[in-house]
Protein backbone atom coordinates (compact mmCIF):
# COMPACT_ATOMS: atom_id res chain seq x y z
CA UNK A 1 0.00 0.00 0.00
CA UNK A 2 1.55 3.28 -1.16
CA UNK A 3 1.17 6.46 0.86
CA UNK A 4 -0.91 9.33 -0.47
CA UNK A 5 1.19 12.45 -1.08
CA UNK A 6 -0.36 15.79 -1.95
CA UNK A 7 0.23 19.53 -1.83
CA UNK A 8 -2.25 21.65 0.10
CA UNK A 9 -3.64 24.79 -1.54
CA UNK A 10 -5.82 26.67 0.98
CA UNK A 11 -9.29 27.38 -0.33
CA UNK A 12 -8.73 25.31 -3.44
CA UNK A 13 -7.45 21.76 -3.29
CA UNK A 14 -5.57 18.89 -1.71
CA UNK A 15 -3.66 17.38 -4.60
CA UNK A 16 -6.17 16.25 -7.21
CA UNK A 17 -9.03 16.69 -4.72
CA UNK A 18 -10.31 20.06 -5.93
CA UNK A 19 -13.13 21.91 -4.19
CA UNK A 20 -16.06 22.09 -6.59
CA UNK A 21 -15.27 18.81 -8.34
CA UNK A 22 -18.16 16.40 -8.80
CA UNK A 23 -18.72 13.27 -6.73
CA UNK A 24 -18.48 11.17 -9.89
CA UNK A 25 -15.05 12.56 -10.81
CA UNK A 26 -13.60 12.16 -7.32
CA UNK A 27 -14.87 8.61 -6.73
CA UNK A 28 -13.74 7.55 -10.20
CA UNK A 29 -10.24 8.84 -9.51
CA UNK A 30 -10.09 7.20 -6.08
CA UNK A 31 -11.19 3.81 -7.42
CA UNK A 32 -8.58 4.03 -10.17
CA UNK A 33 -5.79 3.95 -7.55
CA UNK A 34 -6.54 0.96 -5.26
CA UNK A 35 -2.89 0.73 -4.17
CA UNK A 36 -3.14 4.19 -2.62
CA UNK A 37 -6.77 4.30 -1.50
CA UNK A 38 -7.36 0.87 -0.02
CA UNK A 39 -10.79 1.51 1.47
CA UNK A 40 -13.60 3.86 0.48
CA UNK A 41 -16.69 4.39 2.62
CA UNK A 42 -19.78 6.20 1.34
CA UNK A 43 -21.98 7.80 4.01
CA UNK A 44 -25.42 9.00 2.92
CA UNK A 45 -29.03 9.27 4.04
CA UNK A 46 -31.20 6.38 2.75
CA UNK A 47 -34.34 8.47 3.31
CA UNK A 48 -33.10 11.52 1.38
CA UNK A 49 -30.14 10.45 -0.77
CA UNK A 50 -30.80 13.20 -3.32
CA UNK A 51 -31.01 16.22 -1.00
CA UNK A 52 -28.83 15.36 2.02
CA UNK A 53 -25.03 15.76 1.86
CA UNK A 54 -22.84 12.79 0.94
CA UNK A 55 -19.63 11.96 2.81
CA UNK A 56 -16.75 9.96 1.32
CA UNK A 57 -14.46 8.60 4.03
CA UNK A 58 -10.96 7.27 3.32
CA UNK A 59 -9.93 5.65 6.63
CA UNK A 60 -6.66 4.21 5.33
CA UNK A 61 -5.57 7.70 4.25
CA UNK A 62 -7.00 9.73 7.12
CA UNK A 63 -9.22 11.80 4.82
CA UNK A 64 -12.90 12.72 4.75
CA UNK A 65 -14.67 14.48 1.86
CA UNK A 66 -18.04 16.23 2.08
CA UNK A 67 -20.30 16.79 -0.93
CA UNK A 68 -23.57 18.70 -1.06
CA UNK A 69 -26.67 16.69 -1.93
CA UNK A 70 -28.30 18.51 -4.88
CA UNK A 71 -25.17 19.35 -6.88
CA UNK A 72 -22.88 16.57 -5.57
CA UNK A 73 -19.93 18.99 -5.50
CA UNK A 74 -16.96 18.74 -3.15
CA UNK A 75 -17.40 21.37 -0.43
CA UNK A 76 -15.02 20.38 2.36
CA UNK A 77 -11.77 18.40 2.60
CA UNK A 78 -10.89 17.09 6.08
CA UNK A 79 -7.66 15.52 7.30
CA UNK A 80 -8.43 13.44 10.39
CA UNK A 81 -5.12 11.55 10.69
CA UNK A 82 -1.89 13.24 9.60
CA UNK A 83 0.19 10.08 9.97
CA UNK A 84 -1.52 8.30 7.05
CA UNK A 85 -0.74 10.83 4.30
CA UNK A 86 2.22 13.01 3.39
CA UNK A 87 1.04 16.60 3.03
CA UNK A 88 3.07 19.63 2.01
CA UNK A 89 2.46 23.36 1.76
CA UNK A 90 4.77 25.32 -0.55
CA UNK A 91 7.26 22.42 -0.48
CA UNK A 92 7.29 22.35 3.34
CA UNK A 93 6.04 19.29 5.20
CA UNK A 94 2.91 20.08 7.20
CA UNK A 95 3.93 17.49 9.78
CA UNK A 96 7.53 18.10 10.80
CA UNK A 97 9.46 14.82 10.52
CA UNK A 98 10.78 13.53 13.82
CA UNK A 99 14.56 13.59 14.06
CA UNK A 100 16.00 10.17 15.02
CA UNK A 101 18.94 11.84 16.77
CA UNK A 102 16.80 13.95 19.06
CA UNK A 103 16.06 12.29 22.41
CA UNK A 104 12.34 11.90 22.86
CA UNK A 105 9.99 9.43 24.35
CA UNK A 106 7.82 7.16 22.31
CA UNK A 107 4.69 9.01 23.34
CA UNK A 108 6.02 12.36 22.12
CA UNK A 109 7.08 10.84 18.81
CA UNK A 110 3.58 9.48 18.40
CA UNK A 111 2.05 12.88 19.19
CA UNK A 112 4.35 14.64 16.72
CA UNK A 113 3.47 12.22 13.94
CA UNK A 114 -0.23 12.71 14.65
CA UNK A 115 -0.25 16.33 13.52
CA UNK A 116 1.67 19.60 13.22
CA UNK A 117 2.49 21.60 16.32
CA UNK A 118 1.31 25.16 16.78
CA UNK A 119 4.88 26.48 16.63
CA UNK A 120 5.49 24.69 13.33
CA UNK A 121 2.35 26.21 11.79
CA UNK A 122 2.92 29.64 13.32
CA UNK A 123 6.63 29.94 12.51
CA UNK A 124 7.13 27.80 9.38
CA UNK A 125 3.90 27.37 7.44
CA UNK A 126 1.30 30.12 7.68
CA UNK A 127 2.64 32.83 10.05
CA UNK A 128 0.37 34.80 12.45
CA UNK A 129 -3.39 34.86 12.13
CA UNK A 130 -6.44 36.40 13.74
CA UNK A 131 -7.68 34.81 16.98
CA UNK A 132 -9.73 31.68 16.50
CA UNK A 133 -12.52 30.05 18.47
CA UNK A 134 -12.28 28.01 21.66
CA UNK A 135 -14.80 25.20 22.19
CA UNK A 136 -15.14 24.05 25.83
CA UNK A 137 -14.94 20.34 26.68
CA UNK A 138 -17.93 18.23 25.81
CA UNK A 139 -19.97 17.05 28.77
CA UNK A 140 -20.01 13.54 27.32
CA UNK A 141 -16.20 13.37 27.09
CA UNK A 142 -13.51 13.25 29.73
CA UNK A 143 -13.84 17.00 30.32
CA UNK A 144 -10.08 17.63 30.36
CA UNK A 145 -9.44 19.05 26.91
CA UNK A 146 -11.26 21.69 24.93
CA UNK A 147 -10.70 22.42 21.25
CA UNK A 148 -9.17 25.55 19.78
CA UNK A 149 -9.85 26.19 16.06
CA UNK A 150 -7.04 28.13 14.44
CA UNK A 151 -8.43 29.49 11.17
CA UNK A 152 -6.72 30.97 8.13
CA UNK A 153 -8.29 31.88 4.75
CA UNK A 154 -9.24 28.56 3.19
CA UNK A 155 -7.68 26.34 5.87
CA UNK A 156 -8.18 25.62 9.58
CA UNK A 157 -6.58 23.46 12.30
CA UNK A 158 -7.91 22.08 15.60
CA UNK A 159 -5.77 21.83 18.74
CA UNK A 160 -6.69 20.00 21.97
CA UNK A 161 -6.17 22.52 24.79
CA UNK A 162 -6.13 21.60 28.47
CA UNK A 163 -9.25 23.22 29.86
CA UNK A 164 -7.68 23.96 33.25
CA UNK A 165 -4.98 26.11 31.61
CA UNK A 166 -7.18 28.04 29.21
CA UNK A 167 -7.55 31.75 29.95
CA UNK A 168 -9.58 33.85 27.47
CA UNK A 169 -7.87 37.03 28.66
CA UNK A 170 -4.45 35.87 27.47
CA UNK A 171 -3.14 35.91 23.93
CA UNK A 172 -4.07 32.79 21.98
CA UNK A 173 -0.50 32.33 20.73
CA UNK A 174 0.74 32.15 24.30
CA UNK A 175 -1.90 29.61 25.27
CA UNK A 176 -1.29 27.36 22.24
CA UNK A 177 2.47 27.44 22.81
CA UNK A 178 2.13 25.86 26.26
CA UNK A 179 3.62 22.36 26.64
CA UNK A 180 0.20 21.04 27.68
CA UNK A 181 -1.29 21.89 24.27
CA UNK A 182 -1.24 18.87 21.98
CA UNK A 183 -0.42 18.93 18.24
CA UNK A 184 -3.22 19.52 15.77
CA UNK A 185 -5.59 16.59 15.44
CA UNK A 186 -7.40 17.63 12.25
CA UNK A 187 -7.30 20.07 9.36
CA UNK A 188 -9.94 21.40 6.97
CA UNK A 189 -9.65 22.91 3.49
CA UNK A 190 -12.66 25.03 2.53
CA UNK A 191 -13.72 28.04 0.48
CA UNK A 192 -13.84 31.29 2.43
CA UNK A 193 -11.93 33.57 4.77
CA UNK A 194 -12.85 32.10 8.16
CA UNK A 195 -14.11 28.70 9.29
CA UNK A 196 -16.40 30.25 11.90
CA UNK A 197 -18.28 32.10 9.16
CA UNK A 198 -18.09 29.62 6.30
CA UNK A 199 -19.26 26.51 8.18
CA UNK A 200 -22.76 28.02 8.40
CA UNK A 201 -23.05 28.42 4.62
CA UNK A 202 -20.77 25.58 3.58
CA UNK A 203 -23.22 24.03 1.11
CA UNK A 204 -24.37 27.38 -0.31
CA UNK A 205 -21.05 28.71 -1.59
CA UNK A 206 -20.59 29.87 -5.16
CA UNK A 207 -18.09 27.57 -6.84
CA UNK A 208 -15.56 28.29 -9.54
CA UNK A 209 -14.50 26.03 -12.36
CA UNK A 210 -12.33 23.28 -10.77
CA UNK A 211 -10.48 22.84 -14.07
CA UNK A 212 -8.64 26.12 -13.45
CA UNK A 213 -6.99 24.69 -10.32
CA UNK A 214 -5.96 21.19 -11.30
CA UNK A 215 -5.18 19.27 -14.47
CA UNK A 216 -8.01 17.08 -15.65
CA UNK A 217 -7.96 13.43 -14.70
CA UNK A 218 -8.76 12.67 -18.32
CA UNK A 219 -5.22 13.51 -19.35
CA UNK A 220 -4.07 16.30 -21.62
CA UNK A 221 -7.30 16.39 -23.66
CA UNK A 222 -9.20 19.68 -23.64
CA UNK A 223 -12.80 18.79 -22.88
CA UNK A 224 -15.92 20.99 -23.04
CA UNK A 225 -17.61 22.63 -20.11
CA UNK A 226 -19.93 20.50 -17.97
CA UNK A 227 -23.66 20.51 -18.64
CA UNK A 228 -25.24 21.72 -15.40
CA UNK A 229 -28.95 21.68 -16.32
CA UNK A 230 -31.13 20.23 -19.08
CA UNK A 231 -34.29 22.26 -19.75
CA UNK A 232 -37.01 20.23 -21.49
CA UNK A 233 -39.45 22.24 -23.63
CA UNK A 234 -41.31 19.43 -25.39
CA UNK A 235 -41.46 18.54 -29.10
CA UNK A 236 -37.92 17.19 -28.84
CA UNK A 237 -36.43 20.59 -27.93
CA UNK A 238 -33.92 20.70 -25.08
CA UNK A 239 -31.64 23.47 -23.87
CA UNK A 240 -28.39 22.29 -22.27
CA UNK A 241 -27.00 24.93 -19.91
CA UNK A 242 -23.28 24.84 -19.19
CA UNK A 243 -21.85 25.01 -15.68
CA UNK A 244 -19.09 27.58 -16.08
CA UNK A 245 -20.01 29.48 -19.27
CA UNK A 246 -23.08 31.34 -20.47
CA UNK A 247 -23.53 29.82 -23.93
CA UNK A 248 -26.18 27.06 -23.90
CA UNK A 249 -26.51 24.31 -26.48
CA UNK A 250 -29.88 23.58 -28.08
CA UNK A 251 -30.47 19.90 -28.78
CA UNK A 252 -33.25 19.05 -31.25
CA UNK A 253 -34.15 15.37 -31.10
CA UNK A 254 -34.59 14.10 -34.63
CA UNK A 255 -32.45 16.91 -36.07
CA UNK A 256 -29.10 17.29 -34.27
CA UNK A 257 -26.36 15.30 -36.03
CA UNK A 258 -23.50 13.33 -34.42
CA UNK A 259 -21.05 15.90 -35.75
CA UNK A 260 -22.88 18.65 -33.86
CA UNK A 261 -22.86 16.55 -30.68
CA UNK A 262 -19.11 16.06 -30.85
CA UNK A 263 -18.53 19.74 -31.62
CA UNK A 264 -20.64 20.95 -28.67
CA UNK A 265 -20.24 18.17 -26.08
CA UNK A 266 -16.92 16.67 -27.07
CA UNK A 267 -16.24 13.05 -28.07
CA UNK A 268 -18.31 10.54 -26.09
CA UNK A 269 -16.64 8.67 -23.26
CA UNK A 270 -17.85 5.39 -24.79
CA UNK A 271 -20.05 4.19 -27.64
CA UNK A 272 -22.55 1.37 -27.21
CA UNK A 273 -23.67 -0.12 -30.53
CA UNK A 274 -27.09 -1.68 -30.88
CA UNK A 275 -26.25 -4.72 -32.99
CA UNK A 276 -28.47 -7.36 -31.42
CA UNK A 277 -29.82 -9.35 -34.38
CA UNK A 278 -32.61 -10.92 -32.30
CA UNK A 279 -34.71 -7.80 -32.87
CA UNK A 280 -34.26 -7.93 -36.64
CA UNK A 281 -37.69 -9.47 -37.27
CA UNK A 282 -39.42 -6.48 -35.68
CA UNK A 283 -37.18 -4.06 -37.56
CA UNK A 284 -37.97 -5.78 -40.85
CA UNK A 285 -41.72 -5.50 -40.29
CA UNK A 286 -41.50 -1.88 -39.24
CA UNK A 287 -39.30 -1.09 -42.21
CA UNK A 288 -41.72 -2.63 -44.72
CA UNK A 289 -44.65 -0.67 -43.29
CA UNK A 290 -42.74 2.61 -43.33
CA UNK A 291 -41.76 2.09 -46.97
CA UNK A 292 -45.43 1.75 -47.94
CA UNK A 293 -46.67 4.76 -45.99
CA UNK A 294 -43.72 7.16 -45.74
CA UNK A 295 -40.88 6.11 -48.02
CA UNK A 296 -39.03 9.37 -47.40
CA UNK A 297 -38.24 8.29 -43.84
CA UNK A 298 -35.53 5.88 -44.99
CA UNK A 299 -32.21 7.70 -45.10
CA UNK A 300 -29.71 6.95 -47.85
CA UNK A 301 -27.17 4.23 -47.21
CA UNK A 302 -23.95 5.57 -45.69
CA UNK A 303 -20.97 4.38 -43.73
CA UNK A 304 -21.98 2.70 -40.48
CA UNK A 305 -19.11 4.10 -38.47
CA UNK A 306 -19.95 7.03 -36.20
CA UNK A 307 -17.12 6.51 -33.75
CA UNK A 308 -14.31 9.01 -33.31
CA UNK A 309 -10.66 8.42 -32.62
CA UNK A 310 -10.77 10.54 -29.47
CA UNK A 311 -13.56 8.53 -27.87
CA UNK A 312 -11.86 5.24 -28.63
CA UNK A 313 -8.60 6.41 -27.11
CA UNK A 314 -10.20 7.72 -23.95
CA UNK A 315 -12.38 4.89 -22.75
CA UNK A 316 -12.90 2.50 -25.61
CA UNK A 317 -16.12 1.42 -27.29
CA UNK A 318 -18.72 -0.85 -25.75
CA UNK A 319 -20.23 -3.24 -28.27
CA UNK A 320 -23.31 -5.43 -27.96
CA UNK A 321 -23.48 -8.48 -30.17
CA UNK A 322 -21.78 -8.76 -33.55
CA UNK A 323 -20.77 -5.50 -35.21
CA UNK A 324 -20.76 -7.07 -38.65
CA UNK A 325 -23.53 -5.90 -40.96
CA UNK A 326 -23.52 -9.15 -42.97
CA UNK A 327 -26.86 -10.90 -42.80
CA UNK A 328 -28.59 -7.91 -41.27
CA UNK A 329 -32.24 -7.61 -42.23
CA UNK A 330 -32.30 -3.86 -41.83
CA UNK A 331 -29.18 -1.77 -42.38
CA UNK A 332 -30.45 0.94 -40.04
CA UNK A 333 -30.13 -1.37 -37.08
CA UNK A 334 -26.35 -1.54 -37.30
CA UNK A 335 -26.16 2.26 -37.46
CA UNK A 336 -27.90 2.82 -34.12
CA UNK A 337 -25.65 3.45 -31.16
CA UNK A 338 -25.59 5.22 -27.81
CA UNK A 339 -23.17 8.05 -27.15
CA UNK A 340 -22.29 7.60 -23.47
CA UNK A 341 -21.34 10.89 -21.82
CA UNK A 342 -20.43 9.77 -18.30
CA UNK A 343 -18.77 13.13 -17.62
CA UNK A 344 -21.94 15.08 -18.53
CA UNK A 345 -24.41 12.64 -16.95
CA UNK A 346 -26.49 11.44 -19.89
CA UNK A 347 -26.61 9.09 -22.88
CA UNK A 348 -27.76 10.02 -26.40
CA UNK A 349 -29.19 7.53 -28.88
CA UNK A 350 -27.96 8.16 -32.42
CA UNK A 351 -30.22 6.52 -35.02
CA UNK A 352 -32.05 7.26 -38.29
CA UNK A 353 -34.38 10.29 -38.13
CA UNK A 354 -37.87 10.04 -36.65
CA UNK A 355 -40.71 12.59 -36.55
CA UNK A 356 -40.65 14.94 -33.54
CA UNK A 357 -42.98 14.28 -30.63
CA UNK A 358 -46.23 16.19 -30.21
CA UNK A 359 -46.25 19.36 -28.10
CA UNK A 360 -47.47 19.27 -24.52
CA UNK A 361 -51.11 20.45 -24.19
CA UNK A 362 -50.11 23.04 -21.60
CA UNK A 363 -47.55 24.53 -23.96
CA UNK A 364 -50.16 25.10 -26.67
CA UNK A 365 -52.10 27.57 -24.55
CA UNK A 366 -49.17 29.95 -24.08
CA UNK A 367 -46.11 30.03 -26.30
CA UNK A 368 -42.75 30.12 -24.59
CA UNK A 369 -40.42 32.77 -25.94
CA UNK A 370 -37.37 31.07 -24.40
CA UNK A 371 -37.81 28.02 -26.62
CA UNK A 372 -37.00 28.44 -30.31
CA UNK A 373 -39.40 26.95 -32.78
CA UNK A 374 -36.77 24.72 -34.32
CA UNK A 375 -37.23 22.51 -37.36
CA UNK A 376 -40.26 20.24 -37.49
CA UNK A 377 -39.56 18.34 -40.71
CA UNK A 378 -37.72 15.05 -40.81
CA UNK A 379 -33.99 15.59 -41.13
CA UNK A 380 -32.30 14.48 -44.36
CA UNK A 381 -29.23 13.42 -42.37
CA UNK A 382 -28.73 9.63 -42.17
CA UNK A 383 -28.11 9.67 -38.40
CA UNK A 384 -29.38 12.10 -35.77
CA UNK A 385 -29.92 12.22 -32.01
CA UNK A 386 -33.32 10.67 -31.26
CA UNK A 387 -33.28 9.93 -27.52
CA UNK A 388 -31.71 11.40 -24.37
CA UNK A 389 -31.34 9.41 -21.13
CA UNK A 390 -30.59 11.45 -18.01
CA UNK A 391 -28.90 10.01 -14.91
CA UNK A 392 -28.90 11.35 -11.35
CA UNK A 393 -26.21 9.22 -9.65
CA UNK A 394 -28.23 8.42 -6.51
CA UNK A 395 -26.08 6.96 -3.69
CA UNK A 396 -27.00 3.36 -2.96
CA UNK A 397 -28.50 2.71 -6.40
CA UNK A 398 -27.27 -0.04 -8.70
CA UNK A 399 -25.90 2.41 -11.26
CA UNK A 400 -24.21 4.70 -8.74
CA UNK A 401 -21.12 6.48 -10.09
CA UNK A 402 -21.70 5.25 -13.64
CA UNK A 403 -22.55 8.83 -14.65
CA UNK A 404 -22.21 12.25 -13.09
CA UNK A 405 -25.47 13.69 -11.78
CA UNK A 406 -27.29 15.67 -14.47
CA UNK A 407 -30.04 17.99 -13.25
CA UNK A 408 -33.09 18.57 -15.42
CA UNK A 409 -36.22 20.70 -15.47
CA UNK A 410 -39.57 20.34 -17.23
CA UNK A 411 -39.63 23.96 -18.33
CA UNK A 412 -43.14 23.89 -19.85
CA UNK A 413 -44.82 22.84 -16.57
CA UNK A 414 -45.71 25.33 -13.79
CA UNK A 415 -44.28 24.89 -10.32
CA UNK A 416 -46.75 22.99 -8.08
CA UNK A 417 -45.73 25.00 -5.00
CA UNK A 418 -43.19 27.67 -4.07
CA UNK A 419 -39.76 26.06 -3.78
CA UNK A 420 -37.71 26.39 -0.57
CA UNK A 421 -35.28 29.28 -0.46
CA UNK A 422 -32.63 27.64 1.71
CA UNK A 423 -30.59 24.72 0.37
CA UNK A 424 -30.77 21.42 2.26
CA UNK A 425 -27.99 20.88 4.78
CA UNK A 426 -26.99 18.37 7.43
CA UNK A 427 -29.10 18.14 10.56
CA UNK A 428 -26.23 19.89 12.36
CA UNK A 429 -23.34 22.00 11.04
CA UNK A 430 -20.27 20.01 9.96
CA UNK A 431 -17.70 19.61 12.71
CA UNK A 432 -14.32 18.53 11.40
CA UNK A 433 -12.99 18.29 14.97
CA UNK A 434 -14.55 14.84 15.37
CA UNK A 435 -13.02 11.59 14.31
CA UNK A 436 -14.46 9.43 11.56
CA UNK A 437 -16.02 6.99 14.03
CA UNK A 438 -17.68 9.78 15.98
CA UNK A 439 -18.89 11.34 12.73
CA UNK A 440 -20.73 8.18 11.71
CA UNK A 441 -22.41 7.99 15.12
CA UNK A 442 -23.32 11.66 15.05
CA UNK A 443 -25.09 11.75 11.68
CA UNK A 444 -28.35 10.22 12.81
CA UNK A 445 -30.14 8.18 10.16
CA UNK A 446 -27.17 8.01 7.80
CA UNK A 447 -25.67 4.71 6.74
CA UNK A 448 -22.14 3.78 5.73
CA UNK A 449 -21.53 1.79 2.57
CA UNK A 450 -18.06 0.44 1.79
CA UNK A 451 -17.59 0.65 -1.96
CA UNK A 452 -15.66 -2.01 -3.88
CA UNK A 453 -12.51 -0.75 -5.52
CA UNK A 454 -13.06 -2.81 -8.64
CA UNK A 455 -16.50 -3.25 -10.17
CA UNK A 456 -17.84 -4.91 -13.28
CA UNK A 457 -20.15 -3.53 -15.92
CA UNK A 458 -23.13 -1.51 -14.80
CA UNK A 459 -26.34 -1.25 -16.76
CA UNK A 460 -27.47 2.06 -18.23
CA UNK A 461 -30.29 3.16 -15.92
CA UNK A 462 -32.15 6.44 -15.91
CA UNK A 463 -32.31 8.44 -12.69
CA UNK A 464 -33.91 11.44 -11.14
CA UNK A 465 -33.03 15.04 -10.57
CA UNK A 466 -32.73 17.42 -7.66
CA UNK A 467 -32.89 21.07 -8.59
CA UNK A 468 -32.01 24.33 -6.88
CA UNK A 469 -34.70 26.81 -5.80
CA UNK A 470 -36.88 28.03 -8.66
CA UNK A 471 -36.88 24.81 -10.68
CA UNK A 472 -39.32 21.94 -10.65
CA UNK A 473 -38.03 18.60 -9.37
CA UNK A 474 -39.66 15.19 -9.79
CA UNK A 475 -37.48 12.83 -7.72
CA UNK A 476 -39.39 9.63 -8.53
CA UNK A 477 -39.43 9.94 -12.30
CA UNK A 478 -37.22 7.85 -14.56
CA UNK A 479 -36.60 10.26 -17.40
CA UNK A 480 -36.03 9.23 -20.98
CA UNK A 481 -36.72 11.79 -23.69
CA UNK A 482 -37.37 10.65 -27.23
CA UNK A 483 -37.97 12.49 -30.45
Amino acid sequence: MSQFSAAVTPGRSLGFLVLGASLHDIVTRLKAEPQTFGKLELIYSPESPVTEPVIVSLPTNGLRLRFDGPEQRLRLIEITDFSKSKLTYKNIDIVKPASPASPSTSSSIQDTSAGPTFKHIYNKLLAPSYPGDYVPPDAKGDGKYGVYILSYPGIAFTFPVLASTWNPDKDYATMLALPSTKPATSMAVFIGDSWAEEQKVLYDQLLEDPRSYSPSHKGKDVYPDEISLVNIFGEGKLRLDRAWSSSPFWLFLGQTTPQELVAELGPPDAIYRKSDQRMAIHKARAGSESQQTRPHLDPPSTDDSTDTNASSIRTGTSVSGDESDSGSVDGKMSKECFYNYFYHGFDILVSPPTPPSRPCPSSLAAADDASPEGPTLISPAPLVATKLILHSNIPGSYAFNRHRRCRWSLSYLPLPSPPPRNPPTLRSPPDFTRSGREERRRVNGFITHTMPLLCGGIANLAGTSCLPPGLAAYPTLNLRISA
